[in-house]
């Protein structure tokens, strides 16, 4: 039978989904590390009888299955040529809870934060704090052995096992849990696989050999952070095995596993008490790395919450990062490393300062650190940001010399620490590199990523050498390869170097007991792959040439630009993280729809596509199509991976071959059609509006077409500018800039602006230009955006300056000029300084507000509760806070800002017929449920025109522009 037929066959017995057509293949084909192999198909399962299903069926055609959740493994862990079970979609429910003894029972796909968000109410956190705790999942962290930041004080995720369920390789349910040895012994009687297991690993560990064996070969046991193999070491500490404890939990065994022992159904964890709410972090600024180390052990004599450690490389990365640049505020000088150092206190702040002074002493007594800043508060979380986004950030450096994952994972016994590193770098320095360093200093393990180029055959020889050298170094300190990352593909082969043949051996005994037909996650711990092989780049190959209308040299190319992604995940992560990112994959749970999966996506086809146009591919139509270009992706996505650029450059590639649809066509030159509906705005309005007039233009019934205005905003200044000639402009002068939506529908906002800037002494200065192209840039016309862009440039480029800057109403519009027209623009000297002198309104009131030229006496009194709404693109591009700012200025406003993530309309998406439900969706996601609360008397205020109309057609809520909620508190 052929595969095909064979997976029809699954397909018919599941609930969930089965895919195997080429896009889900490719998607799935990377996980967050650097390999890709190509699956046979990809099963999102419904329910636990759906992966009982699966796994018979993988059992009899010999079919490798590989457990999934958010796919942020970092040696190749999820990635195989099975089926890849993704169980993040359907498997995200808690259980059960028992407060009283401190336990919580979830399924796989709960993610870490928002379990912490269930149990925070309880005073309860589930304490291993990995650096993707917004999207990794419970069933990642036990197969992964997770730990993170707070490991020094809390553990590692195997030391909060209490039980788990799981799906044997037979299909067969089992339970592992805290059994005594009599228990235990009477598990090993029968028939079942369970008890075939149970019969193994008594036999196995029973025998004195194997039991001196594993305690001389296995890490040191002060290394808490250690994923090597097996944990049959853990097991050895029962009294079963002539160790102490009373009990034995085969669930320790199975954390760390890689899901290539059984498939987890549901975890019991143990919870801990929430931690201290007084804290304060020292900031310790380093001259150099050694510095740094040796300061670890003075340091780790206290009372730490977390001692994570940040070189260089990784916060010169901030400064280009648009998020994480606002995060840089502890940096004092130029540091070669810095250590984060918590501590916290139950009682008091009082003690908390007490704790981080004597820190501070212990360091300058020992002369370590020349900076040593207190962080307080909020500002805490802000400096974790940047340590969580380290491994993002690496991402975003330009070429193709990458931090690679190779020895990224290395733990060591803390007091070995500095001699390790020592010899580590001078092993660096013999093979002419120098290494990225971060992490988890005060646990002894650090991330060290050298930088080598994996597409050239040089590179991948450097790859397995200085891998090799440091299993071989890690061994002498008998440390371990990996702290918390897991073996993998990545360290798989060195294991039997690591813990010798005979434990090796042992493993794969233990493996075959578990998994007698070899289906379970293939090719990872044991009988692991070449770590050398499966690549996501081919060593040697030739770049491909892709030419493009936009200019993307500053990733060096567009494809290079898609290969920034590195798999990290950010955009998966949950509406109560924050943020935007990502509003499709929020609305479907799809990873079809995240911005990695375009990213890799696009990467996949101009790398492998043999058409002459490769952009010329229907699944890139697919996983693009919910993209909304909200340009999240561009900030939040530590990376700077800017999927909206790629998308509006892949719809211009993909239309020169495939042609621009009549409805495409209608949005692209709305503005043009917009001028002559304008001669007659009642009929047009009346017209467009018509039942099959939107089923023409395969626009939503539900939708009501926007209305255009009376008279357009150039017609309404040209006939009363003369009025405002004789005031008073003691502030200057601005170009107001008249972008489509204001000079056609908004024009009440146009006049709003023009009004408020004129009373507050600013000339306001509307000249003839062109639109600003927004339309055509998502819609992929960019030809006819590039010449608008260049129109734009040089109608500006001489009359724009510091002291006559551009202000524009639309962020959508008005920040083309500092986005995409910089890739555009032919001339880019210019296009450079216009965008260097160019603001949304709010940003140039926030200035004018500093320099003290708008103030508090020029708005009435009376009082006003304001909520405002951000534009996506102001959020990204700009930043909401300018509107805070601006809207603040009067004496009673009462302004707070909605933490909410995209409205959902998008510009034309929203209007879309078969977008549109989706479109609600993401308006669902926070901003309604929030409007929905808000007070009746309570002004909502947003930008974004969009916006607007989106508010209103999904809670009937009048939004307002902040121009004309401000302009209605002048005196």
């Amino acid at each position: 039978m052929s595969d095909s037929l064979q997976l029809q066959e699954l397909e018919t017995s599941l609930e969930g989904n089965l895919f195997y057509d080429e896009l889900h293949k490719k998607i799935y084909a990377t996980d967050a590390s650097a390999y890709r192999i190509m699956p046979l198909a990809v099963a999102i399962p419904k329910s636990e009888n759906d992966i009982v299903n699966i796994i018979r069926f993988a059992s009899k055609n010999k079919i490798s299955i590989t457990p999934r959740t958010a796919g942020t493994s970092l040696a190749g862990q999820t990635v195989g040529s099975g089926i890849i079970v993704d169980v993040s979609k359907h498997f995200n429910k808690i259980v059960a809870f028992d407060p009283k003894n401190k336990t919580i029972t979830v399924q796989p796909g709960v993610i870490r934060d928002e379990l912490n968000l269930y149990l925070k109410p309880h005073g309860l956190f589930f304490s291993p704090t990995t650096s993707t705790t917004n999207r990794c999942m419970i069933g990642g962290m036990v197969g992964n052995n997770s730990s993170g930041t707070t490991s020094i004080r809390y553990g590692v995720t195997r030391d909060k096992i209490v039980e788990i369920k799981a799906v044997l390789s037979d299909g067969s349910l089992a339970v592992f849990k805290d059994l005594t040895s009599e228990e235990f012994i009477a598990k090993t009687k029968g028939d079942s696989l369970e008890s075939k297991i149970y019969k193994t690993i008594y036999e196995e560990l029973s025998n004195k050999e194997n039991q001196e064996e594993i305690l001389r070969e296995f890490p040191k046991p002060e290394i808490h952070r250690r994923n090597t193999g097996y944990a049959i070491d853990a097991l050895l500490k029962s009294e079963l095995f002539s160790g102490t404890e009373n009990t034995i939990n085969l669930g320790k065994l199975l954390c760390g596993s890689e899901g290539t022992l059984a498939f987890t159904t549901e975890v019991t964890l143990k919870v801990d008490d929430l931690p201290p709410t007084n804290n304060i972090m020292v900031v310790a600024h380093f001259h150099t790395i050694q510095e740094s180390l040796e300061a670890v052990v003075v340091v780790m004599k206290h009372h730490l919450y977390t001692c994570e450690m940040m070189d260089d490389t990784i916060l010169d990365c901030t400064k280009t990062n648009r998020e994480q640049a606002k995060n840089r505020f502890f940096i004092v000088g130029e540091p070669k490393a810095v250590i984060m150092l918590e501590v916290g206190s139950h009682s008091s702040m009082e003690d908390a300062e007490l704790q981080a002074d004597a820190l501070i002493r212990d360091l300058q007594y020992n002369g370590f650190g020349y900076a040593l800043p207190k962080i307080y508060g909020a500002d805490i979380d802000k400096v974790n940001e940047v340590r969580k986004a380290g491994l993002g950030l690496l991402g975003s450096i330009v070429g193709d010399d990458k931090a690679a994952d190779s020895i990224e994972d290395t733990a060591v016994e803390l007091s070995d620490l500095p001699n390790y590193i020592a010899d580590f770098a001078a092993m660096m320095e013999s093979h002419g590199q120098s290494a990225i360093y971060y992490a988890h200093a005060g646990a002894g393990e650090l991330h060290l990523r050298p930088k080598i180029n994996l597409k050239t055959k040089e590179g991948l020889h450097q790859f397995r050498n200085i891998s090799t050298e440091v299993a071989h170094l890690v061994k002498k300190y008998r440390g371990s390869l990996s702290g918390e990352h897991g073996d993998g593909i990545l360290r798989g082969e060195f294991l039997p170097f690591m813990i010798g043949d005979k434990n090796y051996e042992l493993l794969k005994r233990i493996k075959k007991a578990f998994d007698p037909d070899t289906i379970l996650n293939v090719g990872k711990i044991v009988n692991a792959s070449k770590m050398d092989e499966n690549l996501r780049f081919e060593a040697g190959r030739i770049e491909p040439d892709i030419k493009t209308i936009q200019d993307f040299s500053d990733s060096l190319g567009i494809l290079r630009a898609a290969e920034k992604c590195n798999g990290s995940g950010d955009c998966r992560k949950m509406p109560s993280a924050g943020g935007t990112l990502c509003p499709s994959y929020r609305a479907t749970r799809n990873e079809k729809d995240t911005t990695r999966a375009r990213a890799n996506a696009l990467r996949e086809y101009l790398t492998n596509s043999e058409k002459e146009n490769k952009f010329d591919h229907e699944e890139l139509y697919k996983v693009f199509e919910l993209c909304v270009s909200c340009k999240a992706c561009a900030s939040e996505c530590p990376s700077n991976v800017d999927v909206a650029t790629l998308k509006a450059e892949f719809l211009y590639q993909y239309q020169k071959a495939n042609g621009f649809s009549f409805r495409n066509k209608i949005f692209a030159f709305n503005s043009k059609l917009n001028e002559l509906g304008s001669i007659a705005p009642s009929v047009t309005n009346w017209a467009s509006n018509l039942s099959f007039v939107k089923k023409r233009m395969g626009i939503a019934s539900e939708r009501q077409v926007p209305l255009l205005a009376p008279k357009s905003f150039r017609k309404w200044h040209q006939a009363n500018k003369k009025l405002y000639e004789s005031n008073s402009f003691e502030n200057g002068s601005v170009y107001l800039f008249c972008d489509e939506f204001t000079n056609y529908y908004d024009v009440s906002v146009g006049i709003d602006a023009f009004e408020l800037l004129t009373k507050l002494g600013y000339r306001v200065i509307v000249i003839d230009h062109e639109e600003s192209g927004r339309a055509f840039i998502s819609k992929g016309f960019l030809e006819e955006a590039q010449e608008i862009a260049n129109k734009n440039i040089n109608t500006f480029k001489n009359i724009v300056s510091e002291n006559t800057p551009l202000i524009g109403l639309e962020p959508s519009a008005i920040l083309t000029f500092r986005d995409e027209y910089l890739r555009l623009a032919g001339d880019k000297e210019s296009a450079e300084k216009v965008a260097k002198n160019t603001f949304t309104i709010e940003e140039f009131f926030k200035r004018e507000i500093t320099d003290g030229k708008i103030h508090v006496g020029q708005f009435s009194e009376k009082e006003k509760s304001i909520k405002i709404h951000g534009h996506c693109h102001q959020k990204s591009l700009s930043s909401v806070e300018a509107s805070f700012a601006m809207l603040n200025v009067p004496k009673n406003n009462t302004v707070t800002i909605y933490n909410s993530g995209c409205c959902g309309m998008a510009g034309s998406f929203g209007y879309e017929k078969e977008h549109y439900e989706i479109s609600m969706k993401m308006g669902e996601d926070t901003l309604f449920p929030k409007i929905r609360a808000t007070e009746a008397t309570t002004e909502i205020a947003t930008a974004g025109t969009s916006c607007r109309h989106q508010i209103f057609d999904g809670t009937s809520r009048k939004a307002l522009h902040p121009v004309t909620i401000l302009k209605d508190c002048l005196k």
